[in-house]
């Protein structure tokens, strides 16, 4: 399995499970052997919002969403309505060469599990629990091994921006990881600052954004 078939298969376990999304981390065990693909790490990126990233249903989706919020916010900007054009539509994720599907994949996995660690409450049972999930649906060893690595290491919003080239790459990260966290948490609202600054993220595009994922 690739890092892309990994995210997909992530963010469209929730087509069949999205009522189970809203208990919470607490009920990881109960899930992770479900039938759904990326059940564990699924419902550790899910539970706090009610598995508002996961209704997306792909990697693409989430792109797109966020490409189209940067656009609508780079035109409000004074001097860009009328004298600037929109910026070009992304290639479709589809059609983008294998390898920078897979490095596009790894930043947005990065992003959100970083994200789901934010609260610091992220313990072996959960770690457990994703490594098992991985394990049942065959991924490569090496993507196992990627992602435990990820699920161990210290929270750095500057290593989640490291490898972003573009605004609207920056948008998409940033729309991913308000999605995951509980905003409410003190922890959890520290870290998506940091990361906005990391981001080097417009303080009005970054509010857009979170007001976006609010809407839902």
């Amino acid at each position: 399995m690739s890092m892309q078939g990994l995210l997909d298969q992530l963010l469209k376990s929730a087509v069949g499970g999205a009522g189970n999304f809203g208990k919470g981390r607490g009920d990881l065990g109960k899930y992770a052997t479900g039938a759904l693909g990326g059940g564990a790490l699924a419902m550790l990126l899910g539970g706090k919002r009610g598995g508002a990233l996961l209704r997306y249903g792909s990697a693409a989706a989430v792109g797109a969403f966020a490409w189209n919020a940067y656009r609508e916010w780079q035109a409000r900007q004074p001097g860009q309505a009328s004298t600037a054009p929109a910026p070009p539509a992304p290639a479709s994720f589809a059609q983008l060469p294998a390898p920078q599907q897979e490095a596009h994949s790894w930043i947005m996995l990065r992003a959100m599990i970083a994200a789901a660690k934010a609260d610091g409450h992220l313990d072996e049972r959960e770690r457990g629990l994703v490594e098992t999930e991985l394990h049942r649906l065959e991924a490569d060893p090496l993507l196992r091994a990627r992602v435990d690595a990820e699920l161990r290491r210290p929270v750095e919003p500057a290593e989640v921006a490291a490898g972003v080239d573009t605004p609207e790459q920056a948008a998409e990260v940033y729309l991913a990881s308000v999605l995951v966290v509980d905003s409410t948490s003190t922890m959890e609202r520290a870290y998506l600052d940091a990361l906005a600054q990391q981001l080097r993220l417009p303080a009005s595009l970054k509010a857009d954004l979170e007001a976006r994922a609010a809407a839902g």
